[in-house]
């Protein structure tokens, strides 16, 4: 069982501080006060501590979204908010407190428990990135092993629930998972360096891992009737040759050939026509727009 740090709620010291700036003002600034002072309390009363998150709370951060943070102000989701819980998961199995590792488990974990929260990312707000709070070296050592998994905005703020995992039919899941593996399996193994020739070994590997998910994707979309998805469905057919050509080029030039027309023939934009045909968002985000058009 994940001990979860006490959290004392500080709602007693705002109302006295609040008692304390009415005695210093005049009458015509009473009003202004007060109504300061129970947006204070009302703040106050809010803050949670973060090892107390559960899914589906929207919060504010206190301070920098990066760094150890200790408290959050948990909102209703129908207020503007910077964060939502979209999973959690324990590390229980980890046998010692992991250090810079937990990293490395985090994002591949909360990759899978934010499709399942919010499984359209394209239908997320603009900004919107995954995130998550893991186990300090101290509380670890208390026997908290949670780690929460947020969507977040750095600047700005967003209104209502992510969660909508409920909304879709069985056809659209299909073609959202096998869609957000193909992605995620490209970025999880992307090389550290751009030098082929000396990382020829890693890119290949990559090459190797887009193949598959792009062959589980294919047999997914196999089940699903429509003309633009058939379509679909032999673009990225045509896809997963190419990079099972990557995969098994003999050398960086090989390796280029086959890659170059392998990386355009899974373009983002190239979905666009079946998911509208499947009814789901078509506006490609920005950040994978720019990529492919460079």
């Amino acid at each position: 069982m994940v001990t979860r740090a006490p959290y004392r709620s500080p709602r007693g010291l705002a109302a006295v501080a609040a008692l304390l700036a009415l005695t210093a003002v005049g009458c015509s600034e009473a009003s202004e006060v007060v109504d300061d002072a129970k947006d204070g309390a009302k703040k106050a009363a809010r803050q949670r501590s973060v090892f107390s998150l559960d899914v589906g709370d929207c919060y504010n951060p206190n301070g920098k979204a990066e760094g150890e943070a200790y408290l959050v102000e948990v909102v209703p989701c129908d207020e503007a908010h910077q964060g939502e819980v979209v999973g959690e998961f324990s590390m229980e199995s980890v046998p010692e407190y992991p250090g810079d590792g937990k990293v490395e488990i985090a994002d591949e974990r909360c990759a899978a428990e934010a499709q399942r929260y919010a499984p359209d990312t394209w239908a997320l707000p603009a900004g919107v990135g995954l995130s998550h709070y893991t186990p300090t070296r101290e509380s670890w050592a208390t026997g908290d092993h949670a780690v929460s998994c947020t969507y977040t905005v750095e600047k700005g703020t967003f209104k209502g629930s992510l969660n909508t995992a409920k909304s879709f039919e069985p056809d659209q899941l299909t073609f959202l998972k096998g869609s957000n593996s193909v992605y995620e399996t490209l970025w999880a193994h992307q090389p550290v360096t751009d030098d082929v020739e000396a990382a020829l070994k890693d890119y290949r590997a990559q090459a190797e891992a887009v193949a598959a998910a792009l062959g589980t994707h294919v047999e997914g979309l196999g089940g699903i009737d429509g003309t633009e998805v058939g379509k679909l469905r032999a673009t990225l057919t045509q896809a997963a040759g190419q990079w099972e050509k990557a995969a098994n080029a003999p050398d960086a030039d090989a390796f280029y050939l086959a890659y170059d027309q392998a990386f355009t023939l899974i373009d983002p934009g190239k979905t666009v026509a079946a998911r509208k045909e499947l009814g789901l968002a078509t506006t490609v985000p920005a950040e994978d727009a720019e990529v492919w058009a460079s």
